[in-house]
């Protein structure tokens, strides 16, 4: 990044290529890539969402002159145990090569100063237990909640429940 001064903004529409990089890396990250890779409808998708104000979802990015060393995405939500809003911090990442340079508390950072500016009580988000270097990070900035995360993929083959 070449010592230029850090920045984090929301998105721009210009950003797209640098951003589809960074989202890119992301997803590979995470094991979706090659044959595993989001369909390019997803990804579409998701890029229209950052930009349209009716959906939940946001996005910052950490700029060093011009270039993308990092995103997060979230999404602001009511809940059903605080008046207040809270907000999903869904996706953090940074660029390999800027790790450790504070680009991931800069943006966790700036989604707090989101969440104070939108009256949100609570952000929240999880990672794998395996990602001990973003744990190290995590653990600095919040903690733990104690709870574990279950899922069910659902398509359109599954019963329904009565």
């Amino acid at each position: 990044m070449g010592g230029a001064a850090l920045t984090i903004r929301p998105l721009a529409k210009s950003d797209y290529g640098q951003w589809l990089e960074v989202w890119d890396g992301y997803n590979a990250f995470y094991g979706r890539s090659g044959p595993t890779a989001l369909d390019p409808a997803i990804t579409a998708c998701t890029w229209q969402r950052l930009f349209d104000p009716y959906e939940p979802i946001r996005c910052l990015v950490a700029d060093a002159g011009g270039s993308l060393g990092g995103v997060v995405h979230y999404l602001l939500h009511r809940n059903t145990t605080a008046i207040e809003p809270s907000i999903y911090l869904q996706d953090l990442y940074t660029r390999p090569d800027l790790r450790g340079t504070g680009i991931g508390r800069a943006l966790i950072q700036a989604v707090y100063n989101q969440a104070a500016l939108q009256g949100c009580g609570l952000v929240y988000w999880h990672t794998q237990e395996s990602n001990f270097v973003a744990q190290q990070l995590y653990d600095h900035l919040a903690e733990k909640s104690g709870f574990i995360v279950y899922r069910k993929l659902i398509n359109q083959d599954v019963d329904m429940i009565s």
